[in-house]
């Protein structure tokens, strides 16, 4: 343990000339603060960042697996990782599955007749062609719709969940088509999984039971939700009709992209960041994860670009079908195998880049406190906090697997308001806030693959 080791010796930053000499406990850090500022002032002098962002929403918009414009964003991210010279760039191939939206709608036929905003859920069944009718049964929660048993047989069920956090309130989008179909509905309609904000439906994945009926399954707006609850408690009868083309095709070749800094000392040691590149069928994919990808990216093209190399290699990987499938996290697992072991640490940017709020972190605890110490570097971005996990649904096949420290970057933002709707566009990001972010990722993964110790070997 460091608090046991009063006097350590420390190499660090020996290729830049500081000479190993006794320190304190954490004086280890001290060569660094001058490279964290480098690092920090060189992202915040432009907005480099924001316009490769804008460049990839502008030109390729949404990115669904298994579409066209996500694989020309890949083929363009590959392209222009090699213009910035990073090493080893690289596509490696990951069959994804290929789910069509199609045309949908969704009309209230009584007591009145009007058409409703929507979106169907990712990976639903769609409707019969001339669609589906039937009366709308509203629920608040799942025991409301057990008790409600028999009484939702050939009925339409609404979910009308108020959003407390995602991973409370995203269990009715992903289990609650089953959990009514399994009570002969013949249809369900959830609440947005989000704050209210300006009747914009969230979409998203749903999960179906094996052995369960698939019944198709939309997204409607809290605003529309809540009409309806109000409606069902003057005892008005709501009849709608849903109408979805929604289907699955076969399996698309997809990749992930890779490219790398290389370590100096130790290259066959890995430090990953990344996020994912694909993206829901609705708005642009900027924060969910086009700035998640970018702001990692940028953390190699900074250092490459102020001429610093870490003793391990610091690798980006922008997944593919993290949305609705999991393989691209599932697949670099799989191809890595052999090399996991040698993986330092998993940093996942899936949180959105609004105002920089640090980082989360699951592994030992001597670990814990080295990153606590890097972090350090970061306060004056409010990136200093270590909070209590860290993953992401893109790392922890591997982090899992071979019991890898992980780290989640967090940021403070209405993250939720947008997640999921075709709200979510670059409009909602500031250079300064990608740019910052950018910064917070480089400091630390530079710093984790500097290390004169392995993270997660402290004594």
């Amino acid at each position: 343990m460091r608090a046991i080791r009063p006097v350590v010796f420390v190499f660090v930053l020996s290729a830049f000339g500081v000479s190993a000499q006794p320190q304190s406990a954490d004086s280890w850090i001290e060569p660094y603060r001058s490279i964290a500022q480098r690092i920090i002032s060189e992202s915040q002098s432009n907005d480099f960042a924001w316009q490769r962002l804008a460049e990839l929403t502008d030109t390729f918009g949404h990115r669904l697996s298994g579409s066209e414009p996500l694989e020309r964003a890949i083929d363009w991210a590959v392209a222009a990782m090699k213009t910035d010279g990073l090493d080893n760039v690289r596509k490696e191939p990951v069959m994804v599955p290929k789910w069509v939206r199609g045309r949908e709608s969704l009309e209230l036929l009584e007591p009145i007749r009007q058409s409703l905003p929507m979106l169907g859920l990712g990976n639903s069944v769609g409707t019969p062609p001339a669609g589906i009718e039937g009366d709308v049964v509203v629920v608040r929660d799942f025991d409301d719709l057990a008790a409600r048993g028999a009484a939702v047989k050939g009925k339409i069920v609404l979910f009308n969940v108020p959003f407390t956090n995602y991973g409370t309130t995203v269990a009715y989008r992903s289990s609650g088509p089953s959990r009514a179909a399994a009570l002969g509905a013949i249809a369900v309609l959830v609440r947005s999984v989000g704050p209210t904000g300006l009747r914009t439906p969230h979409t998203g994945a749903t999960r179906y039971d094996t052995g369960i009926a698939q019944i198709p399954a939309a997204a409607l707006t809290a605003e529309d939700a809540d009409r309806f609850q109000r409606l069902t408690a003057r005892g008005v009868r709501i009849r709608v009709k849903l109408a979805m083309e929604a289907r699955f095709e076969a399996d698309s070749q997809s990749y992930n992209v890779v490219g790398e800094l290389a370590g100096r000392e130790t290259p066959q040691e890995v430090v990953l960041v990344g996020g994912h590149l694909d993206s829901w069928d609705v708005g642009a994919g900027a924060s969910d994860d086009g700035g998640g990808c970018v702001a990692t990216w940028d953390a190699l093209r900074l250092m490459k670009k102020l001429g610093l190399r870490p003793r391990r290699t610091i690798r980006v990987v922008l997944f593919t079908n993290e949305e609705n499938g999991s393989r691209g996290g599932n697949g670099y697992r799989d191809a890595h195998k052999a090399e996991l072991a040698n993986h330092v640490l998993l940093l996942e940017s899936d949180g959105g880049v609004f105002d920089p709020a640090g980082f989360g972190f699951s592994g030992p605890d001597p670990a814990r406190r080295t990153v606590t110490t890097i972090a350090s570097l970061l306060k004056a971005l409010g990136a200093d906090p270590i909070l209590a996990s860290g993953g992401g649904a893109d790392i922890e096949p591997s982090g899992q697997a071979a019991n890898i420290p992980m780290m989640a970057h967090v940021v403070n933002g209405d993250y939720f308001l947008i997640h999921h709707t075709p709200a979510d566009t670059i409009a909602r990001i500031t250079p300064k806030q990608i740019a910052s972010n950018a910064a917070a990722i480089a400091v630390m993964s530079y710093v984790v693959a500097d290390l004169p110790w392995k993270l997660g070997a402290e004594k």
